[in-house]
């Protein structure tokens, strides 16, 4: 049986004995409440960040898993369908910032200094960025600062994995949006979460390369995906997520042994 790495499923003696050298490595994952067409639910990207950030931990042996951040910035319409379309919770830059900012400065606060942000919500990186950032400021007179990574964790598909299982040609991680990776992926690990049966196929979407705001509601598929997710399987979700755990365990390695 796998030793639990998520600590909210721990209780706070065994926590406590599990971080009390302060070396342990600590993944926060972040992802949001956002519509993924027919045939997904509204937290894939909260389900998928988390799972990453589990498997990626039990891969490393000794890491551990914080809460997970299961709201996220606001859905944009170049990468995620847009914040009009109901279903989707967008949450305020401050909002975001803030969280992560707290979450930074209670780790310090426990004795965990290693930290690492597993993302799976396209909009969210640059404002976890901001909430680190202004964490370690705050934390800048204390004796030891954290060391904080922070990952997407698509990027760690790797290109031979991308030219198999895209064989017609990647749209790009933005326009991938309810399409095969997520889709294939859930269905490897939440395979009762998926309807296949009301996904809505069609060609990914041709963005402009510019955002108008208000959303302009007929650029967006009315799937609110942006590309199809009709050639998913549970393989590819495997073949993913082990590119995906193998690259961002050895990343995480390579940090935080060096």
């Amino acid at each position: 049986m796998t030793a639990e790495t998520n600590i909210t499923r721990m209780d706070a003696f065994t926590y406590r004995d599990l971080i009390k050298d302060g070396n342990v490595v600590m993944l926060i994952p972040v992802g949001a409440i956002e519509q993924h067409g027919a045939h997904m639910p509204l937290g894939v990207d909260a389900l998928l960040s988390t799972k990453m950030a589990e498997l990626t931990a039990e891969k490393m042996g000794g890491a551990l898993v914080g809460p997970s951040i299961e709201f996220g910035y606001k859905s944009q319409q170049r990468s995620g369908g847009g914040a009009h379309i109901i279903g989707t919770f967008g949450f305020d830059a401050d909002t975001m910032i803030g969280t992560v900012r707290t979450l930074v400065r209670e780790f310090h606060r426990h004795g965990v200094h290693n930290l690492v942000f597993v993302n799976g919500h396209y909009e969210n990186y640059q404002f976890i960025y901001e909430g680190v950032d202004l964490a370690l400021r705050d934390l800048s007179g204390e004796p030891r600062i954290p060391q904080v990574m922070m990952m997407s964790y698509w990027d760690f598909v790797t290109p031979q994995v991308i030219e198999t299982l895209y064989p017609e040609g990647f749209p790009g991680w933005d326009v991938e949006h309810g399409g095969v990776m997520e889709t294939s992926i859930m269905l490897e690990f939440f395979p009762d979460l998926v309807h296949l049966e009301k996904l809505i196929d069609h060609p990914a979407a041709e963005l402009p390369l510019y955002d108008i705001l208000p959303a302009v509601p007929q650029l967006t598929p009315a799937s609110g995906c942006l590309s199809s997710g009709k050639a998913s399987t549970p393989e590819k979700g495997r073949i993913l997520t082990d590119s995906i755990v193998e690259g961002m365990s050895a990343a995480i390695r390579g940090v935080f042994t060096a």
